[in-house]
């Protein structure tokens, strides 16, 4: 059918929201996933392809929101791929317990709901609200663990384990579980080595809403021993890099097709690729493929006829500000335009707790230092203070609203490097 439904999730009444998604796709319809709040386009029903299958916003952080397409018999593929993987670790997907703290209206916290369903397995809601509660994270899931002999499965972004490994109740709640899918964002390498010392069974992958989720994973043995990366495609996937130096996917579990601008598009090529917006690297270990993310394409910049990518100035950043302990929670470099360079950077800068302004000053000034040294294209311009700089639910950032902030109050200020 080609009829549409939308969905507004709420957050707290998932179990209501996941049985009206399953009753409008057992009718054949299109079901389009939202959130409570916020801007919802609604699709219109003729244009589109005959269903059942879900339509969702991708996560992209650049190029505008578009809502992909996904028939329901990919996600059977998407979780089936998934339940091969978990059988090549030695572990039994219908003896699992998924557990399940990320928005339903997002593929990230849909898809572990529709492999508990396509597994057979039980399946736990958790609030978001609990993952910001270490202490009632552990005590609500202290029965649910004693209950349940099996192995337990949860998927987290980056900021949640780093809000959890610091505390003793969440660590300890960590260390139960015999996978942990981390993605959504890069995973710095000291929350990786933190979690590594502390024996956390943590599995980096990498997906996307056009693909469906989750495309490669490390396993956990691989990332204890040391080993970094997102790990090697799934049965169903495979993978290359472009002239351009993209990473490029290909399954039958691609998004039938995506909703932008008020049209209806391909997503893959002639050939059946979908091109990422990724930078990456693909090493061949063992027979197989080893994929590592270096940065989003669409956010490198050309500064003084260098090509800057700036996400990988941030961990560097970050891996500096980590050693020298600094009292800086966030970080991110956005672009400008320049007459003379073409664009520079410019840094948005969060600092942690209540400090005195001559000690923000004596921060920031330390940060300038520690990049003086760095080529002239990848110092930042200027460095603005922002007590608001945090990433979405997702941990990724939404960059054209920071852009937005970043002009605002350059407009206000003039620039001081």
């Amino acid at each position: 059918m080609k009829e549409l439904v939308s969905l507004r999730c709420d957050p707290t009444n998932l179990r209501k929201c996941s049985i009206r998604l399953t009753k409008g796709l057992e009718k054949g319809l299109w079901v389009q996933l939202s959130a409570t709040e916020g801007p919802h386009e609604v699709i219109p029903h003729q244009l589109l392809p005959l269903g059942p299958g879900i339509i969702i916003a991708s996560g992209g952080s650049y190029g505008g929101a578009q809502q992909c397409l996904l028939p329901r018999s990919h996600l059977d593929k998407s979780a089936r791929a998934t339940g091969k993987w978990l059988l090549s670790q030695g572990l039994e997907p219908q003896s699992c317990l998924v557990l399940n703290p990320l928005p339903f209206h997002h593929v990230s916290g849909l898809m572990p709901w529709w492999r508990s369903r396509s597994w057979e397995c039980k399946h736990q809601w958790l609030i978001s609200s609990l993952i910001r509660n270490p202490i009632q994270l552990e005590k609500f899931c202290k029965s649910i663990f004693r209950k349940h002999t099996g192995p337990l499965l949860v998927s987290l972004v980056p900021t949640q384990l780093h809000r959890l490994i610091n505390h003793p109740a969440g660590l300890s709640w960590l260390q139960a579980f015999d996978v942990i899918w981390i993605g959504g964002s890069a995973l710095p390498a000291e929350l990786a080595e933190n979690a590594r010392r502390k024996k956390i069974r943590l599995a980096p992958c990498y997906g996307a809403t056009e693909t469906t989720a989750m495309v490669t994973v490390l396993s956990p043995d691989a990332f204890l021993t040391g080993e970094s990366g997102c790990g090697n495609p799934l049965e169903d996937v495979s993978l290359r890099i472009n002239s351009n130096g993209a990473l490029e996917v290909k399954t039958p579990r691609l998004a039938k097709a995506a909703w932008k601008d008020g049209h209806l598009k391909n997503i893959n090529n002639k050939n059946g690729w979908w091109q990422s917006g990724d930078l990456a690297q693909l090493t061949l270990k063992n027979c197989l493929y080893h994929l590592e993310i270096l940065g989003r394409l669409d956010t490198a910049i050309h500064s003084g006829g260098e090509t800057i990518f700036p996400e990988q100035l941030e961990t560097k950043l970050i891996t500096v500000i980590k050693q020298h302990g600094l009292p800086i929670e966030k970080i991110l470099l956005l672009p400008i335009h320049d007459k003379e360079w073409g664009q520079r950077l410019i840094a948005l800068v969060k600092l942690e707790g209540p400090l005195t302004t001559v000690s923000q000053i004596e921060y920031i000034d330390y940060l300038k230092r520690i990049v003086r040294t760095w080529p002239p294209a990848e110092r930042p311009l200027a460095w603005l203070q922002c007590s608001e700089l945090t990433p979405n639910n997702l941990d990724k950032w939404e960059r054209s609203k920071w852009e937005g902030w970043m002009k605002k109050n350059l407009s206000k200020n003039p620039i001081n490097s």
